[in-house]
This record gives C-alpha cells, sequence and structure tokens, in this order.
C-alpha cells in the first residue's frame, strides 16, 4: 500500500493506519471492523466491548468468507441478533423465488452485509455523525491534585 507524506502525517497509528485504509480494499471484513461498527451502531452510549466482539464472532462466524447467508440456516436467537443489526443497517435482507418442478413458488431468503453502512459507522468515510471510538489516555489515571499549582 502506497502512502504519500501528506496521508503519513495525518495518520498517526500505523495500525489505525491500516484499519483505516484497509477494509474499502479488502474483500473480507474482520471481526474488528465488525466489532467496531456494532459499537457505534447500536447506540450513541455504544455497546461493551467485549460483547460488541462477542456478536462480531457470533455472526462472522455464519457469513465466514462470504458476504451473503441462507436465512433458513439461523435459530430463532440468532435471528434476533441479525434483525438488531438490521435496524443498524450493518446486515440487510434479500429474497429470491423460483419456481419449483411441480409448479409452486419458492421463496430462499438471505441475509448480507452493508459494507457502505459498516464504512460509515466506522467513520471511515467521513459521513457518520456521531462515531464512539474509545481513545485512551496516559493523563487519565493521574488524580486532580497534581494538576493544580501551589
Amino acid at each position: 500500500m502506497d502512502f504519500t507524506l501528506d496521508d503519513k502525517q495525518t495518520l498517526e497509528d500505523p495500525v489505525e493506519q491500516e484499519f483505516m485504509v484497509g477494509l474499502s480494499e479488502r474483500t473480507t471484513l474482520t471481526a474488528d471492523d465488525l466489532t467496531m461498527a456494532i459499537r457505534n451502531g447500536i447506540d450513541t452510549r455504544g455497546m461493551p466491548a467485549e460483547e460488541a466482539e462477542h456478536l462480531a464472532q457470533h455472526i462472522l462466524n455464519f457469513f465466514g468468507y462470504s458476504d451473503r447467508i441462507i436465512d433458513n440456516m439461523l435459530e430463532p436467537e440468532d435471528r434476533d441478533a441479525f434483525y438488531m443489526l438490521e435496524d443498524t443497517g450493518i446486515l440487510t435482507t434479500e429474497r429470491e423465488e423460483t419456481t419449483l418442478y411441480d409448479g409452486r413458488e419458492w421463496r430462499i431468503h438471505y441475509w448480507l452485509f452493508r459494507r457502505e453502512r459498516i464504512l460509515e459507522l466506522i467513520g471511515r468515510d467521513g459521513s457518520a455523525g456521531d462515531v464512539h471510538m474509545e481513545v485512551e489516555s496516559i493523563y487519565d489515571d493521574i488524580p486532580e491534585e497534581f494538576w493544580s499549582r501551589e
């Protein structure tokens, strides 16, 4: 991946640098990508990291390296999680109709990832409103009394 000097100055952390540019160019979705999208999409306060990571792993176990899965492989409690992610725009549904040999119509329902919404939720296209990014500072642990002058 080639960067110009300006790109390197705006992207501070090399890991964050690869993460920011990477999803739009990759063909697969990583657990970290989906975890961040889930945390930012569930509510304005975000979701606890462990819970979002667990949900992301659970969802990715169904999809594997694909962007589309068939609905009938889901259990009811799994489908509830999929509906929750559909509400955030991370997933969407699609259906296909086919005619069987005996003339009956058969519907097949699918779940699909919405990459553009995932990119938006992780703040990579600049259009996300309130994206929850957890930033830790070394100064957070310093007691307030150390900050005052005498």
